[in-house]
């Protein structure tokens, strides 16, 4: 047997809010966008209320700040946490 950890995506979306965790979000069909923030709350269907959030563009790194937004859950593709993604480099 291996020693992977399996983690519920919930209990990922806990671990973040209860962290403070800036997350990146990757959209649904806009490959050339992502968007930065907190996760501050979430329901059943993924909607997503992210605070401090920042619409950041792939093809050249520019950063537009967004404030506080609600993030529809059929637009999101995957949500990574940005402090996990540091601590692998």
């Amino acid at each position: 047997m291996s020693d992977i950890k399996v983690k519920r995506p919930i209990n990922m979306l806990y671990s973040c809010m209860g962290q403070n965790a800036t997350v990146t979000i990757w959209l649904y069909e806009q490959t050339s966008t992502r968007i930065q923030g907190k996760i501050k709350g979430f329901d059943e269907f993924m909607n997503l209320v992210v605070e401090e959030a920042v619409e950041i563009s792939t093809i050249d790194g520019s950063k537009e700040p967004l404030g506080n937004i609600l993030l529809k859950g059929d637009n999101i593709t995957l949500v990574s946490n940005v402090n996990d993604q540091l601590a692998e480099n």
